[in-house]
């Protein structure tokens, strides 16, 4: 990956959702909604805290989280639609 996160920051990508309803109904990419799952590819340092003392993260690569529908700043690498986060948008990782 060509993108290193910074401090408490995270980038991950979006778990595609089941585009077909339980009865057999495909819905149109326009009409889904954005997944609020993902997987993370990568991980700042931690957060830098007022002492100067970093705090570690609490996830790790590879984890499947849960994040708000809104959260996250959107970016296109190598085609590929990535978001970059922070750690606190997390709200829990999946097990």
């Amino acid at each position: 990956m060509k993108l290193r996160p910074l401090h408490d920051r995270v980038i991950v990508k979006r778990l595609d959702t089941e585009r077909k309803t339980s009865s057999g109904i495909v819905i149109p990419d326009n009409a889904a909604e954005k997944p609020d799952q993902g997987e993370i590819l990568a991980v700042g340092n931690g957060k830098i805290q007022e002492d100067g003392k970093v705090r570690p993260m609490a996830v790790k690569t590879g984890d499947k989280v849960l994040f708000g529908k809104y959260s996250g700043q959107t970016v296109k690498v190598d085609g590929e639609e990535l978001l970059v986060m922070r750690e606190e948008d997390i709200m829990a990782v999946v097990e």
